[in-house]
């Protein structure tokens, strides 16, 4: 076992956000075109209802960055649009987040899953050094974001999806543990 690890029956046990009400809080910001790439941490509990919802249409990209330029597109006509991945993908897209949704200044909305996060500690004390810098350099390029993990922590989707709307900015959603699926 690596240092510092936990073992699996060690871990104490934690409450997950409820994948239902991540998909009703989209939908009660008007959010209706997801553009994902699939992400081992919302694949079960966000990304396969999704696709099942006749309410969404769904859009599978290649790259993450793509999706980020598709999103902004949207934007221009008002279609609201949430963008699905990994925070690996979040980090190969920074410079295109950072054209798209800050110099362009546009709406792009991200769900990102937190790839290799241990549920029980939040991102900073993560071991995995790609989830634990994430919220610094979300922070360092002003971007605005918020973490779901627990339940509760979907109740401000549809808030947050309006005020990056409304501020015509991009909002990231950190999603810390894997939704539970609907």
């Amino acid at each position: 076992m690596v240092a510092g690890a936990v073992a699996a029956a060690d871990m104490p046990k934690v409450a997950h956000p409820s994948g239902a009400k991540i998909i009703a809080g989209i939908k009660a910001a008007g959010a209706r075109e997801i553009v994902a790439l699939p992400d081992i941490v919302t694949s079960d509990g966000l990304l396969w209802p999704v696709s099942r919802d006749p309410d969404f249409r769904l859009t599978r990209i290649c790259k993450e960055d793509e999706g980020v330029s598709i999103c902004g597109a949207m934007s221009y006509n008002g279609t609201r649009a949430v963008l699905m991945m990994q925070q690996t993908g979040l980090m190969d897209s920074l410079n295109v987040i950072r054209a798209i949704g800050v110099d362009y200044e546009l709406p792009v909305v991200m769900m990102v899953g937190l790839q290799g996060k241990e549920p029980h500690l939040h991102p900073d004390q993560s071991s995995a050094y790609g989830v634990r810098i994430i919220r610094p350099v979300l922070d360092a390029m002003e971007l605005t974001h918020s973490l779901i993990e627990a339940p509760g922590d979907e109740v401000h989707i549809p808030q947050m999806i309006e005020a990056a709307y409304a501020a015509s900015r991009p909002h990231i959603f950190l999603i810390g543990r894997s939704p539970e699926a609907a």
